[in-house]
């Protein structure tokens, strides 16, 4: 077992060959050993034994059962289990785990769980002399017969209190709720199912080898598992339709945890939708107003509006607008202002006008490559190369830039060593928790130590996955293009707006880029070319990236690309 659990600091868990027929196995292994030893101050000592127990098992035993754990629920037929690869009867592995204590044999089961398990016409089989005796017919829908049958069976049974000795065997799994919290520590959350890393081939990436020390965990105690436990059965509760009320009494209280606060901070918000949806206004004016989501003000406002409550509306709006603000916020909130205003007696704001966008029109022979490659090679030149871009270079540089602030370990941001890119990454409080590194990687934009750096972790980290950085994009020549032609001024502006909103502002970018010969201070040295061919238009977040440019005198315009007519060309 020592061999399987590996210690922190020591050798890092590597990821199973999937030639491999148990690479699943060895892959959850990789999990619970991870789990067991970065986390084992997070468990009991009865969790730590079993985690211990686990790897006491026979290899098919293990196996059976993490096929079982990935699997959806904690009850299986036994004669639904077929896995060829344990290379050992089913039976032979369901029973160690039996014995051992991993599989309950003889569950209490609901109806509900009956008619999970069991097929129509095995039902209709079993059934037959309740329904024949209440004079209904056997042969009604599978939906039917439940909801008849729910009206004669309220309590759960055994298997054989439902059907006797004649249905195959039902068996659960007895510490679920132990990989549930397993999985949650590994991943970080509990939307990502097991497949999405014991069934994935996860030598496709590399990845950065992040720090992993104690201070840098999301969970620095037990109960915060437990907070987020509880967290994800409110929104649990939420999905099936519970009334907001009910879910509002059960919400956790605020942590001083900054990455639980912003779970909690999405679960209010979801509330807040919920019980508006739900009629109730109040509770979803005190959800929203409760949650620091960038998403949850603008809905507070608008409720308030809806609400007729316009002076409270415009005494948040007004505080709000003094803030600093995405471009999709401004908007939104720019469009409530100009209709608060107008009920509380307050001069309506003036509109702020957007700068016109340059735009041009090509006509050019249909090729048979798309719009983008036949504009950009109708474009270059020798002395101008144009390249295809799109949201591949700007991100890129500013990824190469920041990779150590990206890649910084602490607290929310790396659960295991497979990450492409920190789990905050879109979340409010990315930037404000890494304030200080940015403003060092922003520092060499200003003195000039930028180029090296980019150039440095271009070599050093080749081919390492970054949420920024497209690698198959960025040769070293449009690398160097960059640098030489975009000024330092122009990447800390650029830079500077995607961090306000991540998930808003690293798409929408032009397709092209082409780089002029000129080297007068005075003449662009790069442009910025968005091309639309045929009965396409702009999109919002493209409209928005082009007036950011045309704001801040960086050249940027739309190609308008049509096809020249084939009559008018013989």
């Amino acid at each position: 077992m020592s061999e399987l659990i590996m210690a922190p600091g020591h050798e890092r868990p590597t990821a199973a060959d999937l030639e491999n027929p148990l690479y699943y196995l060895q892959n959850m292994e990789t999990v619970v050993a991870w789990v067991a030893n970065y986390h084992s101050d997070l468990l009991l000592e009865l969790e730590r034994g079993c985690l211990r127990d686990f790897f006491e098992l026979s290899r098919a035993a293990r196996a059976l059962l993490t096929r079982m754990v990935m699997r959806t629920g904690d009850l299986f037929r036994t004669d639904k289990l077929s896995y060829p690869e344990l290379g050992c009867p089913e039976a032979e592995a369901l029973d160690e785990l039996v014995a051992d204590g991993w599989l309950d044999a003889n569950p209490l089961l609901t109806l509900d769980d009956i008619f999970r398990l069991f097929t129509l016409a095995e039902l209709r089989a079993a059934f037959a002399p309740v329904l024949e005796q209440a004079g209904l017919a056997k042969n009604r829908p599978k939906a039917r017969m439940k909801e008849i049958l729910q009206e004669f069976y309220t309590d759960a049974r055994t298997l054989s209190g439902w059907f006797g000795e004649v249905a195959s065997p039902v068996v659960r799994v007895s510490h679920m709720a132990l990989f549930d919290r397993i999985r949650l520590m590994f991943f970080g959350n509990l939307r990502q199912s097991w497949s999405d890393f014991v069934l994935v081939e996860l030598g496709h990436h590399r990845y950065e080898q992040v720090e992993f020390t104690p201070e840098a965990r999301a969970f620095s105690q037990r109960s915060e598992v437990d907070t987020y436990l509880a967290m994800h059965h409110c929104r649990e509760s939420l999905d099936a339709g519970v009334h907001a009320a009910e879910v509002w009494a059960d919400i956790p209280a605020a942590t001083n945890n900054p990455w639980l606060t912003s779970r909690r901070d999405r679960l209010l918000l979801e509330l807040g939708r919920q019980a508006e949806r739900q009629g109730d206004r109040e509770l979803a004016l005190h959800a929203l107003a409760a949650s620091g989501h960038r998403e949850a003000r603008l809905k507070q406002l608008r409720l308030l509006e809806r609400m007729k409550r316009f002076e409270q509306a415009w005494a948040i709006a007004t505080q709000w607008e003094k803030e600093e603000l995405s471009d999709a916020e401004a908007q939104g909130l720019a469009r409530i202002v100009k209709r608060l205003a107008k009920k509380v007696g307050e001069p309506v704001p003036s509109a702020s006008m957007n700068p016109e966008i340059c735009e041009f029109t090509l006509t050019l022979p249909q090729t048979g490559g798309s719009v983008e490659m036949v504009v950009r090679d109708h474009l270059s030149t020798p002395e101008a190369p144009a390249f295809y871009v799109e949201n591949t270079l700007i991100n890129s540089l500013f990824g190469l830039l920041c990779w150590h602030t990206i890649f910084k370990a602490i607290p929310g941001a790396f659960f295991h060593p497979f990450h492409t890119g920190p789990a905050d990454l879109v979340r409010e409080d990315f930037v404000n928790r890494r304030q200080a590194a940015f403003d060092q990687c922003f520092a060499a934009l200003k003195d000039g130590g930028y180029r090296q750096i980019i150039l440095e972790t271009y070599a050093a980290k080749q081919g390492i996955t970054n949420p920024f950085v497209a690698w198959p994009a960025l040769s070293e020549e449009l690398l160097n293009l960059a640098l030489d032609r975009i000024p330092a001024a122009d990447l800390k502006i650029m830079f500077e707006r995607l961090l306000l909103n991540i998930r808003e502002h690293r798409s929408g970018f032009p397709d092209l880029v082409r780089f002029s010969k000129e080297i007068d201070e005075d003449a662009p040295r790069y442009e910025m070319i968005e091309v639309k061919g045929p009965g396409d238009r702009l999109q919002d977040h493209q409209i928005r990236w082009l007036h950011f440019f045309a704001r801040q005198g960086i050249a940027a315009s739309v190609c308008y690309l049509r096809w020249q007519d084939s009559e008018a060309t013989t």
